[in-house]
C-alpha cells in the first residue's frame, strides 16, 4: 500500500476562500451557495466551516490506484463519503475493512481512526462531508 500525503492547492483555496468571503462578509448567518467540483490536484476544500456553514466542512479527494488519504480521526465529528468514481476500502479502527464501488456512500462514526485506500485500477474520487455530531 502506497501512502501519499496531499497538499491543498493554494490557488484553489484562495479562489474558494475569496468566493466564500465575498458571499459571507456581509452576514454571519450561513447562506446557500453552489461550488463547481473542480480540483486540479488530489485534494481541495469545498465547505470550510464558519462563517460559511454552521460547522460542516467538505472537500473533494482524488486518489490514484494504491494511494491512501492517510490515517486520521473524526474526533467529535461524523463523516460521510460520497463516492463518485472508482473503488476502495474504508478502514475504520475496530471494524473489518469496508469495500465500496461507486456510486456509494460511506459513513464514519464519531471518534473513529480511519483511512481510505484506492484498491481499484482507476482513479478513486469522492466528496467527504464532516459535521459536528449532535448528542442524542
Amino acid at each position: 500500500m502506497k501512502r501519499t500525503a496531499f497538499s491543498i492547492s493554494l490557488g484553489s483555496v484562495a479562489v474558494l476562500s475569496a468566493a466564500g468571503l465575498a458571499l459571507f462578509s456581509q452576514t454571519s448567518k450561513p447562506q446557500p451557495l453552489t461550488l463547481p467540483l473542480e480540483c486540479p490536484g488530489g485534494y481541495c476544500a469545498l465547505l470550510q466551516g464558519a462563517p460559511q456553514t454552521s460547522g460542516m466542512r467538505s472537500g473533494l479527494v482524488r486518489l490514484k490506484p494504491g494511494e491512501s488519504i492517510g490515517e486520521h480521526t473524526t474526533g467529535k465529528n461524523e463523516e460521510s463519503l460520497v463516492v463518485l468514481r472508482g473503488q476502495g476500502e474504508a478502514r475504520i479502527e475496530g471494524h473489518a475493512a469496508l469495500g465500496f464501488t461507486a456510486p456509494a456512500l460511506v459513513y464514519v462514526p464519531t471518534a473513529s481512526r480511519h483511512n481510505v485506500v484506492n484498491t481499484g485500477t482507476e482513479l478513486l474520487e469522492y466528496v467527504y462531508v464532516v459535521a459536528p455530531a449532535i448528542a442524542p
